[in-house]
């Protein structure tokens, strides 16, 4: 309980009409009154102020003379008139006051006059020194006042004589006497910021006078409040700023205590959830597996409690940077961007549901090795053509693919096992993005195995793992002319084969223009299969050595005769060869 302040207040005892400033005490608070005119009708003096009441009898009776607010009751008019228009002896003074005294309890009524006294707590005398003497006489009381609100009148009377009185209530605040706990304090509030993350608790004020000031208690949701309170105030106010800022629920309660160590109890509940700026732990050190099958490597570490996503870094050599290669909620990450024979570095990072992201789990290193080779290549067909063959097959699904290898051979007698098996050779790489190959080989008829390998960018293939792969026998088209070449010419052609639309090339050599034999110059032929003979399609001075051939078809294989024609118009013997104007590859 609060302690009533005593002062001794000044005061005008002339005719003005002035307002005179009374202190009034409010739970030990001074605070600026004033005093109200006694010419006014209606006096209202608000509690813990008295209501003061100048009589002109000790009666009380009939109309007060003056009437005014009293701070406190502390008076020493000696022998003369406490207020104009009163006598000096045979007056009376009352003091009125209704207030609040919280939980109430012990207190302690100090009462001192010359003459008479009487002080009143609701009606009931308390105190009564009510007698014409000579000298101040004083008495002490201990009453027990409940809580809530109580009246406490003070009637003075001056018989004759010098005129003094004091009187005061305080509350007793021994351990050993007061066991009145305070009053729950009321109208508890709370407000969150969530910028700085700290909590504001408010809270009306207690009416106790032996009040000492306020506890707060916090607890974390699911768990009691302790023993001990979080902080201790005088105010009615109070600002957490120890509040963990880790998105958990977080309860608060007010008590009041009072000098004598009463505790009330607690205030209802008031909770918040905080902002969550607290990272999770940061993870322990990846491990890192070689996934050739899925064509990377898998990051994996250990959940991290209260995380709800990860990110994963990483690094390409000893000294590059990291950067954020993805996210996952799961608890591995594959990284499928990997190049053989790179050295990378990793680690991992742990992401709450607010996004606060942990510190970066130690370093690994690791190098990705593709051992897995694509699936065999399927749907293989082998078309024979007049310039060799025409190969295609379905594409291949690997997401690694890198090349296709071409292998084209003859069927050979296995003499361990006596069957006949491919022996063949590589001819050609072509692109990922292509299915079809155009393999150019003179058609005479012959009898070839063909297959086509699968390769990815480690150069893994079914074939080269394996030895076997699914082979197509095909026998060419047999376009060989039926007129022989005969042997003994003094030339020697050679016919390049050409792609597309592009014409074969024709050279020879073997004799020079001032040769008798090519005094009349060169003569060119080509094969005509449906004349079966070689007809001549040019006739070149005995200054050439070369020939393009336009009027080749295309996609076939032509064959050629060059000849020597002497002045006297003999030819020689022809020089033949061959050239293939296949489909561009």
């Amino acid at each position: 309980m609060q302690t009533q302040s005593r002062m001794k207040i000044a005061r005008r005892t002339t005719t003005s009409a002035a307002t005179a400033v009374v202190l009034a005490t409010a739970g030990g608070l001074l605070t600026a009154v004033a005093a109200t005119p006694a010419s006014a009708a209606t006096v209202t003096c608000n509690s813990p102020t008295y209501k003061r009441q100048f009589f002109t009898n000790t009666a009380f009776s009939g109309a007060p003379k003056k009437t005014d607010c009293d701070g406190t009751i502390s008076e020493n008019w000696g022998a003369k008139t406490p207020a104009p228009g009163l006598p000096k002896d045979n007056f009376g003074v009352r003091w009125t006051v209704t207030r609040d005294f919280g939980s109430g309890g012990p207190f302690t009524l100090t009462a001192a006059a010359q003459d008479g006294i009487r002080v009143y707590v609701d009606g009931k005398a308390k105190v009564n020194l009510w007698k014409n003497v000579t000298a101040t006489r004083t008495k002490t009381v201990n009453v027990t006042i409940p809580s809530g609100r109580h009246t406490v009148r003070v009637d003075y009377a001056n018989f004759t004589g010098n005129a003094n009185v004091n009187f005061a209530y305080t509350p007793r605040t021994s351990a050993a006497v007061d066991k009145v706990k305070p009053l729950v304090p009321t109208s508890t509030a709370l407000t969150y910021d969530k910028s700085s993350g700290r909590a504001k608790l408010t809270w009306a004020k207690n009416k106790e006078l032996d009040l000492a000031g306020y506890r707060i208690y916090r607890r974390l949701n699911g768990s009691s409040f302790g023993g001990t309170p979080l902080a201790t105030t005088a105010s009615t106010s109070y600002t957490d700023t120890t509040l963990p800022v880790t998105g958990a629920s977080y309860f608060y309660e007010v008590r009041a205590y009072d000098k004598a160590g009463n505790e009330s109890a607690g205030t209802a509940d008031k909770g918040v959830v905080t902002v969550d700026r607290t990272a999770p732990a940061t993870p322990q050190a990846p491990t890192i597996v070689n996934e050739s099958a899925a064509n990377g490597l898998r990051v994996s570490w250990s959940a991290v409690e209260g995380a709800t996503s990860y990110r994963v870094y990483r690094a390409i050599g000893a000294q590059g940077r990291f950067f954020e290669m993805g996210r996952t909620d799961k608890v591995s990450y594959l990284d499928t961007s990997v190049v053989e024979d790179v050295a990378y570095r990793y680690r991992v990072s742990a992401v709450d549901a607010a996004g606060n992201e942990s510190g970066a789990s130690p370093v690994v290193n690791s190098t990705y090795d593709d051992d897995i080779a694509p699936p065999a290549v399927t749907g293989l067909k082998v078309t024979p053509t007049e310039y060799g063959f025409q190969l295609n097959w379905d594409a291949n699904p690997a997401a690694d693919l890198a090349r296709y290898a071409v292998y084209v051979g003859e069927l050979v007698e296995d003499k361990a096992t006596g069957e006949m098996v491919c022996s063949a050779e590589l001819v050609k790489y072509v692109k990922a993005d292509t299915t079809s190959y155009s393999h150019l080989t003179r058609p005479n008829g012959e009898q070839a195995c063909l297959f086509v390998d699968a390769l990815d960018g480690a150069w893994n293939s079914v074939y080269t793992e394996t030895g076997t792969a699914p082979t197509v026998v095909a026998t060419e088209l047999n376009t060989t002319p039926s007129v022989a070449t005969p042997s003994g010419s003094p030339l020697r052609l050679t016919a390049d084969s050409t792609e597309g639309a592009s014409p074969n090339q024709l050279s020879w050599s073997g004799l020079d223009a001032n040769s008798p034999q090519t005094a009349g110059g060169y003569r060119v032929y080509r094969w005509n299969p449906a004349a079966s003979a070689y007809e001549k399609i040019a006739t070149l001075a005995n200054t050439a050595s070369a020939y393009v051939d336009a009027g080749a078809k295309p996609g076939t294989t032509s064959y050629y005769w060059v000849t020597a024609v002497a002045a006297d118009g003999t030819e020689s013997l022809p020089a033949g060869d061959w050239a293939i104007n296949a489909p561009v590859n």
